[in-house]
């Protein structure tokens, strides 16, 4: 391995030793990750990544002692470099909204093939957001259903709604736009083919979005337009 390919140093937590096992051992024989220790609760995951600062932690979301929520949100607290990854079997809406703004990269379940899991990792380590389809959708129609008006359809986004204004949000009109194609879950991309912009634009603009509202990411921006009457 290359000083290039400097692998991602993870650590897993869960609380059955056997999935623990399984999960480190499947991980171990993928290339760019090494395992570097697990743990069994959420207490133990945070002493673990205190003593061990790996880059990226996967967490279990229920264990006893301390749950994957909680532990998560300590962690990032004091080690924000850490990226962590929830791995779990329950797919519980309130759960997954609970762990996204407790600072998980993301939320991915436990059927999931062993390939994939890498790539995810790898892919969390580099700041990008992984969630499963499924959830998505889930996370999607909660933001949908929970705000007080319907979601207008994508051609007609480019009017602010009776919630805020962007004088309101301290944004422009045009960064009021994209954050609320954000929260309808549309990419860069599409956000750019649809306000006829460019990628990079888009870019700019979402941290400024960001920045301005003190916001960690997209899926938390998503959450302020719903909480702001946006969608």
């Amino acid at each position: 391995m290359t000083e290039q390919q400097i692998a991602v140093r993870v650590l897993v937590v869960d609380d059955q030793q056997l999935m623990r096992d399984g999960i480190s051992s499947l991980l171990s024989i993928q290339e760019g990750i090494e395992v570097i220790g697990t743990a069994s609760d959420g207490q133990e995951a945070i002493e673990q990544a205190l003593t061990l600062e790996p880059d990226i932690i996967l967490m279990d979301v229920r264990m006893p002692v301390m749950n994957g929520i909680t532990a998560t949100e300590q962690i990032r607290r004091q080690l924000p470099a850490c990226q962590v990854l929830m791995l779990t079997t329950f797919d519980d809406e309130e759960e997954i909204v609970k762990a996204l703004i407790a600072g998980a990269g993301g939320y991915l379940l436990k059927d999931i093939p062993s390939h994939d899991l890498a790539r995810a990792v790898q892919l969390v380590h580099k700041g990008i957001y992984q969630l499963e389809p499924s959830i998505a959708g889930k996370l999607v129609g909660m933001l949908s259903s929970a705000s007080q008006t319907p979601v207008q359809p994508p051609d007609s986004l480019s009017a602010v709604s009776t919630g805020a204004t962007a004088k309101q949000l301290d944004l422009t009109e045009r960064e009021v736009e994209v954050l609320r194609l954000i929260a309808t879950g549309a990419t860069n991309r599409e956000i750019a083919e649809e306000l006829v912009i460019s990628e990079g634009t888009v870019k700019n603009h979402v941290s400024n979005i960001l920045s301005r509202l003190g916001l960690r990411d997209r899926t938390q921006a998503a959450i302020y337009a719903r909480d702001k009457n946006l969608l």
